[in-house]
């Protein structure tokens, strides 16, 4: 087995909180319910308990074949009061130590010294039967498929129900890509305000560790992961036993939704969940930004771009350490110059506040000495990101000053698909933010646009085809055409004009004057072959002395200009 130690990380940078917002806003994600039951979690609740945990509990009547963990196939799990589920046995321990334990696997969402007895602060174990708590309870729920366990308004230790906690964890049959004892775990976080009980370091009562009682061996606050229990593989999300943990929980996210997480567990091992983090691959040019991605049980930092010809552009395209280099990336006597094919200039020839330069370009006149690094350009005397003010066209993302498709080059797992050059869980799986729903192709699309297909060029919004090119900036130098920033060559050619024979007495010189005339007085117009009169079918032109057919040299201009504009594009909405 591979050993899968890493740390989920977080979807954005979240300062520690604790000591500056001891309540957070709450009802961040709405837990599920409607599973029947007083309180819609479901029938089944441990008693009034603080460290209890449930009998055993048979998973088959949910998953028959059991669940696929870290090597082990388990048919049954016990609930566990303070924040987890076990597979081996109940677990009282109220500090949670940090991963990997030994002879405990467990999926804890939320691991701390949870105390369900509220102000009557009794005892019992928990399984003594469900009582049916309108707060401090912990719920489990079974159907086919699915497993939900609702931790729901609990407290800490010691009795103390001031603050709240409200968190569920739901365990999926993969139904999607997934083999026998495969599943997906959800954690679902909707009020977080507290992280550590009393007897774990909570001197002051309040249920989070103050400045003043440092670290992890003084103030212990909860742990929040995957355990296999064999002292080697486990997955800890980042901020696990650290201060501000509830509000990580609450408030961030591995998908996007603040309040959710999700994990795939495929052939007993938790894939990895912190790919598409921005990373460098160590080479040069465009092959040095990279993006995480899944190998085995970890990542690696792969490139986004890969290497290729050279061009104008001011990036390294072929990753060999220069920019723009060659002496044929322009056509003509064009130069480059800072990523753009230029004409070179003459003096006293460039607009005013521009000079020309010894290399024979015009500048700003601030920027005369200005040089850049790759992927910039001068402006007033500045350097500036090459992307600053660009918009690319929908399915494209700018990078070094260039509108690129950044799934053109990657290849994803199955039931994963490429978004923005990164490999994203397939939308089956994922789910969607509100406001949008699961395409066939995996990506999420807006929910007027589902099932909407638009030609080339142009893309759905609002559930209307519309064109690509519309709100697009493109970089300097280029022009949008058919949903491409393309390099600006003056308007598109529309081909060669159609052929007109003007026959043996009409001069040639007037042919095309003619042809665009009406005949009058049974004049001689455009001959439309060989004079003869005879229609073959294979001319559309008329013939001397023949009456105009309306608008028939437009349409055929019309369809010239509309072939020049066709050229394959990637399939947009």
């Amino acid at each position: 087995m591979l050993r899968s130690h890493f740390a989920v990380a977080a979807v954005g940078a979240l300062a520690s909180l604790a000591s500056l917002c001891p309540r957070p806003a709450h009802a961040q994600a709405p837990l599920l319910d409607g599973l029947g039951g007083t309180e819609g979690f479901g029938t089944e609740c441990l008693s009034p308990n603080d460290d209890g945990s449930s009998s055993e509990i048979d998973l088959t009547p949910a998953f028959p074949g059991g669940l696929e963990f870290f090597g082990r196939r388990y048919t049954t799990a016990y609930v566990n009061t303070n924040g987890n589920i076990t597979f081996a046995e109940s677990l009282r321990q109220y500090t949670p130590d940090a991963f990997p334990i030994a002879d405990q696997p467990m999926i804890a969402p939320y691991w701390a010294d949870v105390d369900i007895r509220g102000s009557e602060c009794g005892f019992g174990t928990g399984d003594e039967g469900c009582e049916n708590p309108t707060e401090n309870g912990v719920w489990w729920y079974l159907e086919e498929g699915r497993m939900i366990v609702t931790w729901d308004e609990v407290g800490y230790f010691s009795c103390n129900d001031t603050n709240k906690m409200s968190f569920q964890l739901i365990l999926t049959q993969a139904r999607y890509c997934g083999a026998p004892g495969d599943f997906d775990v959800e954690f679902r976080y909707n009020r977080c305000e507290w992280e550590v009980g009393g007897a774990s370091g909570d001197d002051n009562d309040n249920g989070v560790c103050d400045p003043d009682e440092g670290g992890v061996d003084e103030c212990t606050p909860a742990q929040v992961g995957f355990d296999a229990g064999n002292l080697t593989d486990f997955v800890s999300v980042m901020g696990s036993r650290m201060d501000g943990i509830r509000n990580r929980m609450c408030m961030e996210s591995n998908i996007g939704i603040p309040g959710v997480w999700r994990f795939q567990i495929r052939r007993g091992e938790v894939e990895c969940p912190d790919a598409g983090m921005p990373c460098d691959t160590g080479e040069t040019g465009i092959c040095g930004v990279g993006r995480t991605q899944c190998v085995g049980a970890g990542t690696e930092c792969q490139p986004v771009l890969e290497a290729g010809d050279e061009s104008c552009n001011g990036a390294d395209d072929d990753c060999d350490g220069s920019t723009d280099e060659g002496d044929d990336l322009c056509s003509g006597a064009q130069l480059c110059d800072r990523g753009s094919c230029i004409d070179p200039c003459f003096e006293g020839g460039c607009p005013e506040g521009e000079v020309c330069t010894e290399a024979g370009v015009c500048a700003e006149e601030a920027c005369e000495d200005v040089s850049c690094e790759p992927g910039e350009r001068c402006v007033g005397g500045t350097c500036v990101s090459a992307c600053d003010g660009v918009a690319c066209p929908a399915g494209q993302t700018c990078r070094l000053g260039r509108c690129q498709d950044l799934c053109e080059s990657v290849s994803c797992d199955a039931c994963q698909v490429c978004v923005e050059g990164t490999c994203q869980l397939h939308c089956i799986v994922r789910g969607c933010p509100d406001g949008e729903a699961c395409e066939e192709t995996g990506e999420c699309v807006e929910e007027d646009c589902l099932g909407v297909r638009c030609g080339p060029g142009r893309t759905c919004r609002e559930g209307v085809c519309a064109d690509l090119c519309e709100g697009v900036t493109c970089p300097e130098g280029e022009v949008c055409r058919v949903g491409e920033c393309v390099v600006d060559t003056g308007p598109p050619d529309a081909g060669p004009m159609p052929e007109v024979d003007a026959g043996p007495e009409v001069d040639a010189g007037m042919a095309a004057e003619d042809a665009a005339a009406p005949a009058m007085d049974g004049g001689v117009g455009a001959d439309a072959g060989d004079g003869g009169g005879d229609d073959d079918g294979g001319c559309g032109c008329r013939a001397a002395g023949a009456p105009r057919t309306p608008g028939a040299p437009a349409s055929l201009l019309g369809l010239l200009l509309g072939l020049t504009l066709i050229r394959r594009t990637r399939r947009q909405r």
